[in-house]
């Protein structure tokens, strides 16, 4: 039995709950997982788990034990990439997720750039904005955009996404060009919805101009989960969109979209990278988050001034990243 492996395989059956959750996420098979915490409990001469045909839960002894295991797994990692070999390259599996636009615009074309300086990270990139369980998918790290509801997390705030108010040509021509944002309110324009994952349904945005705010809710002819789905959906002509400014620069310089309100402003929405507080930070996490800093510096810097209010920012922040 490698003693290692028989470790990390307890460790993560205690975190995903269950030995196949913790198979998948170790690419081994739910026998070899099996197999490995049972001779580690021979070893030990303790059981650490309680099988049962619908879940596992840890014994005393095993949550004792699972507290020195992780800080032990840590100690190791820490051991290897405190070398100088390991500190200048460092290596392995580093799981992230983030939303669809920011992987397709931003991150994925500048990965080139990051593999060859981190030749020996193999990364695998989650594309979606669902609500992510770090510890029990073993995943590393999610960007995510908006204020974290998950206060056990820790996050590094890399950026501030400036948002403003498009729609289609072919909209505008069937529809006409709103004047004021309450236009969009109980009339015939339409907007393009965006499902936010963690509450399942649309949310309002907040609008300021001199002194005058309001919040737009709009009523829209379809709402989607994913934001290259919303951003394709305004190109359609489908209704208005709120966008961040990198997806929409591109559009607006091409002619495919067109900019609304231009004297109205909307409150930044932060985009953070967050990760499991019990988690040691790796070489290859490091580096990974200070990359995305450093691109999101370039396309979407943490802003200087705070925002006007907080109950300005709440609504704003629902923009999609997308």
């Amino acid at each position: 039995m490698d003693r290692f492996d028989a470790m990390q395989a307890f460790a993560r059956v205690v975190e995903a709950g269950s030995f196949t959750k913790a198979a998948q996420t170790l690419h081994m098979s739910k026998t070899s997982v099996t197999q490995l915490v049972q001779q580690l409990e021979a070893r030990l001469r303790v059981k650490l788990l309680n099988r049962t045909t619908r879940k596992v839960n840890v014994t005393a002894d095993g949550a004792a034990y699972y507290e020195r295991v992780v800080r032990l797994l840590a100690d190791m990692d820490d051991a290897e990439t405190s070398l100088s070999a390991a500190t200048s390259s460092p290596r392995g599996r580093l799981r992230v997720d983030v939303p669809s636009p920011l992987a397709r615009m931003i991150l994925v074309p500048a990965l080139p750039a990051f593999h060859e300086r981190h030749p020996d990270i193999q990364l695998d990139m989650g594309v979606s904005d669902r609500v992510v369980d770090l510890i029990g998918e073993n995943v590393d790290c999610v960007v995510r955009g908006g204020e974290l509801t998950d206060q056990s997390l820790i996050a590094r705030h890399v950026g501030d996404l400036q948002l403003g108010v498009h729609a289609a040509p072919a909209y505008l021509a069937r529809a006409g060009v709103p004047s004021h944002p309450k236009e969009l309110e109980d009339t015939h324009h339409r907007v393009v919805g965006f499902l936010w994952s963690r509450t399942g349904r649309s949310l309002p945005y907040a609008m300021h101009r001199d002194g005058e705010s309001v919040v737009v809710h709009g009523r829209h002819v379809l709402s989607v989960d994913d934001g290259n789905a919303y951003l394709a959906a305004g190109l359609a002509g489908l209704g208005v969109l709120w966008l961040p400014d990198y997806m929409s620069r591109a559009h607006v310089a091409s002619g495919e979209l067109v900019p609304l309100f231009e004297d109205w402003r909307l409150d930044p929405m932060p985009l953070y990278i967050a990760f499991p507080p019990n988690r040691h930070v790796s070489a290859k996490l490091r580096v990974f988050i200070d990359w995305v800093a450093a691109l999101m510096a370039q396309h979407a810097p943490v802003a200087t001034r705070p925002p006007v209010s907080a109950s300005a920012t709440r609504p704003s922040s629902r923009a999609p990243t997308r």
